[in-house]
């Protein structure tokens, strides 16, 4: 068969494209050059900002820790000096709780004290020796039991006059007593523990005029 002289043009051309060597280096693509940051410089400044942002922070919190310790040391105190003044009315509670009970029977102390001394006196009349003894007995068992819960007399014959435990209802003039010396104990008086219980009625010396 055969061809004409335009088809076998067409051919050769066709066969010239496929023997064209591709150069491939020079199809791939460049990429383009990317700008080069400085990335020290930015850092340096967020560490010169955040170090500042720091130091407050921190002594901001070092000054709440000291502000809540220093709270944490005024209330332990205050609960120590709760305990401490509680302990104290509780051991003054057990001390002095039947303090209005004993001081009541001081008055009947008296009496028996006043009819022991009026039984030793020369009266004159009789006395029967078995009540002399029963009413002795009996203030024995009192004054025993005053004892036990520290009720204890005030020494006031001969001291000089204390107001804080003496009570002054006359003065009298002696030349043999210095002023202001109690000289006669019209009524004793009395101490719980060391609290005063019940002072004691007295006689004060004075310079003769």
């Amino acid at each position: 068969m055969a061809t004409t002289s335009g088809e076998s043009t067409l051919a050769d051309n066709s066969n010239r494209k496929k023997n064209i060597p591709i150069d491939t280096d020079e199809m791939v693509s460049e990429k383009p050059e990317e700008p080069e940051f400085d990335d020290a410089k930015p850092a340096e400044e967020a560490d010169s900002i955040q170090i500042p942002e720091n130091d407050a922070r921190l002594k901001a919190l070092e000054q709440e820790a000291a502000e809540k310790h220093d709270r944490l040391l005024r209330v332990s105190a205050e609960f120590e000096n709760y305990k401490k003044r509680m302990n104290r009315q509780m051991e003054d509670l057990r001390k002095y709780a039947n303090e209005a009970l004993l001081k009541d029977l001081l008055y009947v102390v008296d009496n028996l004290e006043r009819a022991v001394s009026t039984s030793t006196e020369k009266t004159g009349e009789p006395i029967d020796s078995c009540v002399l003894e029963g009413v002795e007995m009996t203030l024995t068992e009192i004054t025993k039991l005053l004892t036990r819960y520290h009720v204890m007399p005030i020494e006031a014959l001969g001291k000089l006059f204390d107001p804080a435990y003496h009570e002054a209802v006359m003065q009298e003039a002696s030349a043999d007593h210095p002023e202001n010396t109690v000289i006669h104990v019209l009524q004793k008086g009395y101490l719980i523990y060391d609290r005063l219980l019940r002072p004691s009625m007295v006689v004060v010396s004075k310079a003769k005029s």
